[in-house]
């Protein structure tokens, strides 16, 4: 890795990332990161800020002190990356430098990093800030009309915390470029808000007396799952809905007493396993089984295109020593309020085809010995929707009958896409007069840091772009050598364009 000429253009980005590549930076960890980007920038005389949390703003004010009326735009990324490595790889994400190499993939050249995480979220994001920095300093880039801040936050992997903790007077600015994006033919100018809450249903318990029932443990397994946001779209099963449908219909035909519900871990993840532990008269086992197998029958119909490895399963449990259930009463209310739960998308975008406007994850169930509980995840591009979803939620709950106990666990904002503003008309324009293509313009459906830029800053307009980077996340992570070129050409195209715009 030390000839870095192999990398080609701009040769000040490939150095930059080769040199942050050494430098620890894991989530909550990123002091040393942001030391040296501080210390790159003072060595060239560019004043830095801090605010409490630690994210850290670079001052690069335009050159000519004779242009009165000067655009003003955030170039912003984040410090943090996440750490995680292969079982046999011996690497302390505390201290060692990560072991960069270049490998070749159908005659593209990637960058990688052995048995570990590249860090490319977001290295690429400082490597491009730092390069313009150091380019504007030599006089080799020179945007006279235009001041720029180069915002670098922290904890974007494990939350988004920089962003929604930031001090609202560290940057300000007209437009706002995020550097954190992963598909170089895709700007995304929007995503979606999101709110996650916990019910805690309270019940009693009664001790069963009667010596015919036995306890039979019913799952759900082999689904897919996937992102609660960016794949909640694409009719995935929810073993949790699942579940409560199947335990609903049971529970009309027969008289089943519940032990308990389980199922889901993560509030971002739609639930691929799911399981009731209910006791039944030893007698109806078979019509049980019989009943069972015509449901599985429609229920596997219905995601025979998505998750065709769907199994539901039923096992006796001839050691199970708790005698104990949720009383019928509870019993009855819990499971036709979980039945009647919505799941997936709610609404769609009434004019982008595809985008999923509101949606709502049924995430995870957990009993306890008095307290059923449940997680839900709601996500909406708008705030109104959010809150709209969130109140016809809590009167279900209410209609229940239930002694219900309702927690916001998070509350994020959503970033509303303005596919009509002068940043998307100017960003689609200058990547056509250089590519001869037309670049998709895109919102998503997962939380962004943009969304609390664009909550704390109404008025500035903001897109998020990026070179291909795949695998992000694990240690398959790459970075496309070709499109960082790509993208670059396109970034000092567009600032050129918006140094020009002054309107």
């Amino acid at each position: 890795m030390e000839n870095l000429k192999e990398f080609g253009e701009p040769s000040e980005f490939w150095q930059f990332f080769y040199e942050i590549s050494k430098i620890p930076r894991c989530s909550t960890h990123e002091e040393k990161i942001r030391v040296y980007i501080k210390r790159e920038a003072e060595k060239l005389g560019y004043r830095t800020e801090m605010d409490k949390i630690q994210n850290l703003v670079v001052r690069v004010p335009s050159k000519n002190d004779k242009i009165t009326e000067k655009s003003k735009v955030v170039l912003q990324c984040h410090m943090d990356m996440v750490c995680e490595k292969h079982d046999r790889t011996q690497h302390d994400f505390t201290k060692d430098p990560l072991k960069l190499k270049l490998i070749e993939i159908d005659k593209e050249k990637w960058l990688t990093a052995e048995g570990t995480t590249l860090g490319a979220d977001n290295g690429v994001g400082i490597a491009y800030l730092l390069a313009i920095m150091k380019k504007i300093h030599d006089g080799s880039l020179d945007f006279e009309a235009l001041d720029l801040d180069l915002l670098f936050t922290v904890d974007e992997e494990r939350g988004l915390s920089g962003a929604s903790q930031m001090d609202k007077n560290l940057i300000s600015g007209k437009y706002l470029l995020n550097l954190d994006s992963e598909e170089d033919n895709r700007f995304t100018i929007g995503c979606a808000g999101g709110r996650v809450f916990k019910a805690d249903i309270s019940f009693e318990r009664e001790l069963i007396n009667n010596p015919n029932l036995k306890a039979i443990k019913l799952s759900i397994s082999g689904l897919l799952g996937g992102h609660s946001g960016t794949d909640i779209n694409k009719k995935r099963g929810n073993a949790l809905k699942i579940l409560s449908e199947i335990i609903w219909k049971i529970n009309s035909k027969f008289n089943i007493l519940v032990n308990s519900l389980e199922g889901g871990n993560l509030t971002n993840a739609i639930p691929r396993e799911a399981h009731a532990i209910i006791f039944i008269e030893q007698d109806q086992g078979n019509e049980l089984k019989a009943f069972l197998k015509e449901i599985t029958h429609n229920i596997k119909n219905l995601y025979d295109g998505t998750d065709s490895n769907l199994l539901i399963s039923i096992d006796n449990l001839k050691d199970f020593t708790d005698k104990t259930t949720i009383s019928k009463d509870f019993q009855n209310k819990i499971i036709d309020l979980l039945y009647l739960i919505p799941n997936g998308p709610i609404s769609l975008h009434p004019t982008n085809e595809g985008l999923v406007h509101t949606s709502l994850n049924f995430a995870v169930v957990h009993t306890l010995e008095n307290i059923l509980e449940f997680k839900v995840s709601t996500r909406s591009l708008t705030q109104y929707n959010k809150d709209t979803l969130f109140e016809k939620l809590k009167s279900l709950l209410k209609m229940s009958g239930l002694d219900i106990n309702i927690e916001v666990i998070t509350i994020y904002p959503s970033w509303p896409p303005d596919f009509n503003s002068k940043l998307i008309e100017i960003s689609k324009q200058v990547y056509k007069k250089i590519f001869d293509k037309e670049v998709i313009i895109q919102a998503i459906h997962a939380g962004l840091e943009c969304a609390f830029f664009s909550y704390y800053y109404p008025n500035m307009e903001m897109i998020s772009l990026g070179p291909n980077v795949l695998g992000g996340h694990s240690p398959d992570e790459r970075l496309n050598i070709r499109s960082v070129s790509k993208i670059w050409k396109f970034l000092l195209a567009l600032l050129k364009n918006l140094a020009q715009f002054n309107e």
